[in-house]
């Protein structure tokens, strides 16, 4: 047999097979994947195991929903599949054996609520397939990529940007088509995780000052303001042109009195060690409502402690406060959440529970330490956690809350929903939060007013207008991707509500250790997913109340806390929160002019896989060549003609400055 005809031979031969793969691929409809049976030269996906599956809630289940129901989409049943949750990632090693991939895609009929979903195939790196939002009744879709030479293929489900809540996501009938010559075998892989995030950890011995630049407090109410530095110690502070009535400490740094008159004075200050010495402006501004000029830093109990929170666990986290350097760069409250309280003496006086004897003796501990102290209660009869709160006691407990030297109430709705009108109208929503600003306003003591009553009645429009100083725009947050992000994404619109003294609270940070009681855990977020919350709550002004065991801190945790750049957005006197400038598939720019003329922008990637995400300077108003600089990594990257781009890993940000061309 001559050479041609064995060329002749090996080509038809070859189009004879392919011509049985496409034949084999077309038959692979709805139908055919519902049975018990793999087509020809396919198999199952779920014989790779379900194990090596990542996904937000619960376990995937192999041949069952994540509800561990049979699978079955609007009224169809499957026999083979896997049911998943999103967010979740299959990873699977082809290596070429594998022609075809299909599945029936779906939310599964297990679901009562109002489920969502987006299926996507990625093949070797890239998006070849996306579903488009499945909902809950939706009919199942047929879906197929080509994988003839593929390496690797990841299965995606996102929530298409709603939230995971009823995401009960099937690959129903999910088949592989196999190459019959192939002698590799496809294979479930762990899903890739990124490194972590390369931030600027810096630790110079030299005199700096940091934190804000700006701070309020009303003449006549006493004075504190301790002036965060960091440098080889020790450290010797100065004060130029002080206002009458305040002093500093020289050695500790802090600034204490009352304020004689209203008015605007910008300090010199001055900080001093062995190594050199630096300079910074302090703006002191006195007047009526002149609080939380900046979105307050500190830290509150209940996202670690929650009903274990005792006197002993407060003053270790005001002890670590100082002693991991998160004092020195900003950080100024100690904030007690519920589960303090007591019972009502003779007088009708507010008391602390056996686990609090002593509150002016707390608030004192923590006021010698440079820091603020800060409490809970509601204007209902009950608090949250069913313990005692305001009602018809509020001037009174204002007064006792001055006494002890609290600097920050947090004022959550909870039981006044007993007391208040069904269906509340707006003036009802408003009306324990005026009583409560009314009290605060005679109690002789600056506090800072929080609101807490999770956005009802659009809080946003009128928090101000009621004296808070922060209010509350959603629900609790949780240590999970999805919760965080459904959070801080849905914030766009709100920054145009937000400024000096009155900010968008959308609760406090579940970086570090977490628990909600004695028990407590390395939170759940993935390290870039941390460094998108504080890139979120920074470039949105949001008051950042951390609510991790302060005294089981990391490493990673305290460099994503302590870097003086990223601070200083969330701490820029111009007050300007950011919103959302561009949002391109699951990738979004953020962005907030400061008060240096400067712009920050963050770039998110809410995806599960690498994103390059863009911004043009005409998104930002911006023309002309401008300079570009990496806030989380300190570093210059250059002057850029029309705009900046960068690969984000999945879930996590980039944070830039962006200025005028050196």
């Amino acid at each position: 047999m001559s050479s041609h005809f064995h060329r002749v031979f090996a080509t038809l031969a070859a189009l004879l097979w392919l011509a049985s793969v496409t034949a084999t691929a077309a038959e692979l409809n709805v139908k055919t994947l519902q049975g018990q049976q793999a087509p020809a030269q396919a198999i199952w996906l779920d014989t790779l195991g379900v194990s090596k599956i990542e996904q937000a809630w619960g376990t995937a289940q192999a041949n069952r929903s994540v509800g561990n129901s049979p699978l079955k989409i609007h009224g169809v049943t499957f026999s083979h599949g896997i049911g998943t949750h999103a967010e979740s990632q299959m990873r699977i090693g082809l290596n070429g054996a594998a022609l075809q991939f299909a599945a029936v895609v779906g939310i599964d009929d297990d679901v009562v609520g109002k489920g969502s979903s987006g299926f996507e195939i990625w093949v070797d790196g890239k998006k070849v397939l996306d579903s488009g939002v499945r909902r809950t009744g939706d009919e199942p879709k047929l879906i197929s990529a080509d994988l003839r030479g593929a390496k690797e293929l990841l299965l995606v489900v996102n929530d298409c940007d709603d939230g995971i809540e009823f995401d009960h996501a099937d690959w129903a009938g999910a088949v592989l088509v196999l190459d019959p010559q192939a002698t590799a075998k496809p294979q479930a892989l762990a899903v890739q995780r990124p490194p972590v995030p390369a931030i600027a950890r810096d630790r110079s011995p030299l005199p700096a000052s940091h934190g804000p630049r700006i701070t309020g407090s009303t003449p006549g109410c006493p004075f504190l303001f301790t002036i965060p530095a960091t440098g080889t110690k020790p450290l010797t502070f100065s004060a130029r042109n002080l206002p009458a009535g305040l002093t500093l400490d020289a050695a500790t740094g802090s600034i204490s009195g009352t304020l004689q008159h209203d008015g605007v004075t910008v300090v010199d200050l001055g900080i001093k060690n062995a190594l050199g010495q630096s300079q910074r402006k302090l703006t002191i501004v006195g007047g009526k409502h002149k609080l939380a000029l900046t979105p307050p830093l500190g830290w509150n109990s209940w996202n670690c402690w929650a009903g274990a929170v005792s006197d002993a666990n407060v003053r270790a986290a005001a002890d670590a406060m100082v002693a991991s350097g998160l004092a020195a760069h900003g950080f100024q409250y100690i904030n007690i959440d519920d589960c303090w309280e007591g019972k009502r003496d003779a007088k009708g006086e507010i008391r602390g529970n056996e686990k609090f004897p002593d509150m002016k003796a707390l608030a004192t501990y923590i006021h010698s330490k440079g820091l603020r102290f800060g409490i809970y209660s509601s204007p209902g009869p009950q608090t949250c956690a069913g313990f005692l709160a305001c009602w018809q006691h509020e001037q009174q407990d204002a007064n006792t809350y001055a006494a002890w030297g609290v600097d920050y109430l947090k004022y959550d709705w909870c039981s006044y929903g007993q007391v208040a009108p069904q269906n509340p109208d707006l003036a009802a929503m408003q009306k324990p939060y005026r009583v409560m600003r009314a009290a605060l306003d005679h109690c002789g003591r600056d506090i800072v007013f929080s609101l807490c009553q999770y956005g009802m009645g659009d809080v946003w429009t009128w928090g101000a207008e009621v004296g808070g100083n922060c209010w509350r725009t959603t629900g609790d947050i949780r240590d999970e991707w999805s919760s965080m992000s459904g959070i801080g994404f849905a914030q766009t619109g709100h920054e145009r509500f937000a400024g000096p003294g009155h900010w968008n609270d959308t609760d406090m940070l579940v970086v570090g250790r977490v628990g909600w009681g004695a028990e407590q855990h390395q939170t759940k977020l993935k390290p870039d997913e941390e460094l998108t919350h504080i890139t979120l709550w920074s470039l949105q002004a949001a008051p950042m109340l951390i609510g991790c065991n302060m005294a089981a801190l990391d490493d990673f945790t305290i460099a994503l806390l302590t870097n003086d750049e990223v601070l200083d957005v969330s701490q820029d006197p111009l007050g300007k929160a950011a919103g959302r400038i561009v949002q391109r598939g699951r990738t979004e720019v953020w962005a907030r002019p400061l008060a240096d003329g400067t712009m920050a922008a963050g770039l998110f990637n809410r995806s599960n896989t690498p994103q390059t995400v863009k911004v043009r300077w005409s998104d930002l108003k911006l023309h002309g060549p401008r300079a570009v600089r990496d806030l989380w990594q300190q570093k210059d990257l250059g002057t850029f003609t029309a705009g900046y781009e960068v690969l984000v890993q999945p879930h996590s940000a980039a944070l830039i400055k962006v200025a005028s061309p050196r």
